[in-house]
This record gives C-alpha cells, sequence and structure tokens, in this order.
C-alpha cells in the first residue's frame, strides 16, 4: 500500500510526542513487522527531535517539517528544519568521546538503508519487510 504524508510542527518539544504518535498510528496500519516499525519510530523520533533542537534552537516560531512516502517497499523520511543546515561528517564522530550531540545522526545513519543530510533537509531511506 502507498502512504504519502507532509505536516510540519513547531519547535515545541512538548508538542512532538503527539506529533509522531499521529503519524505512527497511521503507519502501524501498513507496515506489519515490528521491527521495522520500532527502527522507524527512532528514526523519526531523532530526526525531528534534531531539527526543533539543534535546526531551530528550540525557537518556537520556526518549524520542522515531515515528510514520509512509502512505495515499493521502502519508507522514505525527509526532515527540514528552519536552522542554517549541517555539514556533518559521520567518520568524525567517536563514541568514547561522550559528547551531547552527534549520536542521534549516527544513530539515524545505521538504522538507515541510505542517508542523505543536504544542510537544513535529513532523507532517511528504509527498506520495508
Amino acid at each position: 500500500m502507498d502512504f504519502n504524508y507532509t505536516g510540519s510542527i513547531c519547535s515545541d518539544l512538548a508538542l512532538i510526542k503527539n506529533f509522531l504518535d499521529e503519524i505512527i498510528t497511521k503507519l502501524n496500519k501498513i507496515i506489519a513487522n515490528g521491527d521495522t516499525m520500532f527502527d522507524i519510530k527512532l528514526i523519526l523520533n531523532e530526526l525531528v527531535i534534531n531539527g526543533v533542537f539543534h535546526g531551530n534552537e528550540c525557537q518556537d516560531t520556526k518549524c520542522v517539517t515531515l515528510s514520509l512516502v512509502v512505495k515499493d517497499k521502502q519508507i522514505i523520511i525527509e526532515v527540514e528544519d528552519e536552522g542554517q543546515g549541517i555539514d556533518y561528517d559521520f567518520s568524525g564522530y567517536d563514541p568514547l568521546d561522550l559528547k551531547c550531540s552527534g549520536r542521534g545522526l549516527v544513530l539515524v545513519k545505521g538504522l538507515s538503508d541510505e542517508l542523505i543530510v543536504n544542510q537544513n533537509r535529513i532523507t532517511a531511506i528504509k527498506n520495508i519487510q
């Protein structure tokens, strides 16, 4: 079954849970694999929170836009914030540094089949089993 969704949320951390819960409820109806859904939930959570926190610096006048496309046994998740964007170097991340940032994108990269970072827009592609 094909599925398309586009929505946005203002950068208020208190609103994210309900925003994502509504989307996850819809995805649960079309994606049966529990392990895949766990990965998708984690990807969505990390990317939206990163956009709110790091991109928009929790300024509630700025929004994070989320687009989802489920088609041909893939889900394409695109998150865009209103920040200046990043040029993230995954090879520079060292888990032993115990930094407070950087882990989320490394986690999303590990859970995705493809991850594209383009300034303030991040696209995660995951194959659905």
